[in-house]
């Protein structure tokens, strides 16, 4: 690759002038073009072991490179105080091709970055007292994305999902599932939905409402998940920290630290010692775990487990965030490594109104109804679209059409476009050959550039996407790929098949057809969405 060409190339330069430069040598694409295509500052950060001003230390290793005749160079240039920058041919731009060969989907755009951590990724944990509604559908695939772009840059990862399964809200669901049973309103305060009605007519006589209505609700959950290709290797239950005696424990251990202390007939957390805006209570004064108490002690076991902790939780809990972490520092835990990503409401609209969602009401809008209507992969691809920290608006409509507006409908198509491109070669008889065999450098049009130019970037923005926990990054970046695709498809110059093209320049196309769709079917691959090798459109 063309950064591992110019890095050698610098090393060499460094040597000739009498500079040792760094371990890794930085190396990036330029924002305004006009300044070359690759830039380095590794005058700026080695100029003291030069006699000279950066920009000097930047002339010698410049007379260096130029002396050496760098492969794929055509042009280096020196700017501002002392950056060296690059103008490199198209040429390297087919080793981007051979090398998304070679990687194929399983390997494209992955990394090893995040080999021998583990990661701790939570999401959903939603109250097991009625189905999933569409409002927790996006922390649920934003949780799974995050934990397969980590999975994609090496990381191990487990998925887990925290049941909130004892307290007041799962007897007030238990009392409402009673009371629709013998044909008698909720108690106030209780759960309305029509799902309640629907579950109740389903109970069972003589039989613990509690302990039903508990399971009937975990399994919807994982129902409605397994349709999104959502799976969690550890369902972890609230009720489980209190058999345990895990709650007592981190109590002692909190207590053993000097971390707790006794006022008012409760026991207090020193949160305020680590920056929260007052001390929490633990325990009330009538020997009550607070909402807080098991939280602790759930974490402290994932930090048992894990090297870092991800919770995806929504936007209701973010006061929650700074009691949480002074927490695990009190345990003696990184508090650093306790990241708590917030989602946003969703606004869902369906023809041309929006739809409220509320579990206690009669007109919840479950998760199941949003797959139903516009299917598994626009639901991810759509709930994914923008950052989890801003508002969303989810649009059934636009999401449920075959038309190219759609994002995830024109992203599909253009891998399937690329399937037929290869299948109707088939047919003619033209099969494609080995990339190694191929004339790669027939492929000079600006369009198929283009897309080479986007397989490029895919590592580090995987990369960067998981760093960030932003799936929208790579959704943003399938985009791009697709629209280079389809743009490179409409246009005439491009075609494969056309009249008058030679056998080397329609097997060189081939060839960039197979690359394009390895990094289609990779990327949409990573944030659970299919690749579909046919579609049709409305259009």
């Amino acid at each position: 690759m063309i950064q591992e060409t110019l890095r050698s190339a610098l090393v060499d330069a460094a040597s000739v002038v009498g500079v040792t430069p760094p371990a890794e040598i930085t190396l990036e694409r330029p924002a305004n073009t006009d300044h070359g295509d690759w830039s380095t500052n590794l005058a700026m950060v080695t100029s003291k072991q030069f006699d000279g001003s950066p920009r000097d230390l930047a002339q010698a290793l410049v007379a260096a490179l130029q002396a050496a005749s760098v492969e794929h160079v055509e042009a280096i240039e020196i700017a501002g105080p002392g950056f060296i920058n690059f103008r490199v041919t198209d040429a390297w731009l087919y080793d981007v091709l051979i090398r998304t060969h070679e990687l194929g989907v399983d390997g494209f755009g992955r990394t090893t970055a995040g080999v021998g951590t583990t990661v701790n990724v939570e999401f959903v944990s939603a109250n097991p007292t009625g189905p999933l509604h569409a409002g927790h559908g996006r922390g649920a695939i934003y949780g799974d994305a995050v934990a397969a772009l980590l999975e994609a840059t090496g990381h191990t990862v487990v998925r887990e999902n925290y049941i909130n399964d004892r307290g007041v809200q799962m007897q007030t669901y238990a009392a409402s599932l009673a009371a629709r049973a013998a044909g008698d309103e909720p108690p106030e305060g209780g759960y309305m939905g029509q799902y309640i009605s629907d579950w109740a007519a389903d109970l069972p006589a003589d039989t613990d409402v509690l302990e039903w209505g508990y399971a009937r609700a975990l399994q919807d959950h994982r129902e409605v998940l397994g349709e999104l290709g959502i799976e969690f290797d550890v369902w972890f239950s609230e009720r489980s920290l209190v058999e345990s005696g895990a709650i007592e424990a981190a109590l002692q251990t909190l207590r053993e630290r000097e971390m707790v202390y006794d006022a008012d007939d409760a026991v207090w957390l020193r949160s305020t010692d680590f920056g929260d805006d007052k001390d929490r209570v633990l325990v009330k004064n009538d020997g009550e775990f607070t909402y807080l108490t098991p939280d602790v002690a759930y974490h402290a076991d994932k930090f048992s487990r894990a090297d870092q902790l991800i919770n995806v939780w929504g936007a209701d809990h973010h006061g929650y965030i700074a009691r949480m972490k002074a927490a695990m520092a009190a345990l003696g835990n990184d508090p650093d490594a306790l990241d708590v990503r917030v989602t946003q409401m969703v606004r869902l609209m369906r023809d041309g109104e929006e739809v409220k969602m509320g579990k206690r009401i009669g007109n919840i809008v479950e998760l199941r109804d949003v797959v139903d209507e516009v299917g598994a992969d626009a639901t991810r691809f759509t709930y994914l679209l923008q950052s989890v920290d801003s508002q969303q608006t989810f649009d059934l409509a636009l999401a449920a059409s075959a038309k190219m507006e759609n994002p995830v409908h024109s992203t599909q198509y253009a891998h399937a476009r690329l399937c037929r491109i290869a299948a109707k070669s088939a047919e003619a008889g033209l099969m494609r050959g080995e990339v190694a065999d191929a004339d790669l450098s027939l492929l000079v049009l600006d369009r198929e550039l283009e897309i080479l130019r986007v397989l490029f970037g895919a590592e580090s923005i995987v990369e960067l996407a998981a760093q960030e926990r932003a799936p929208h990054r790579l959704v943003n970046w399938v985009r791009e790929l697709a629209s280079a695709v389809n743009s490179w498809y409409q246009d005439d110059e491009c075609r494969v098949l056309a009249e008058g093209n030679s056998p080397e320049l329609v097997q060189a196309r081939l060839q960039l057809v197979e690359a394009a769709r390895i990094g289609l079917a990779a990327g949409l691959g990573i944030l659970g969405v299919s690749a579909p090798e046919s579609m049709w459109t409305d259009e």
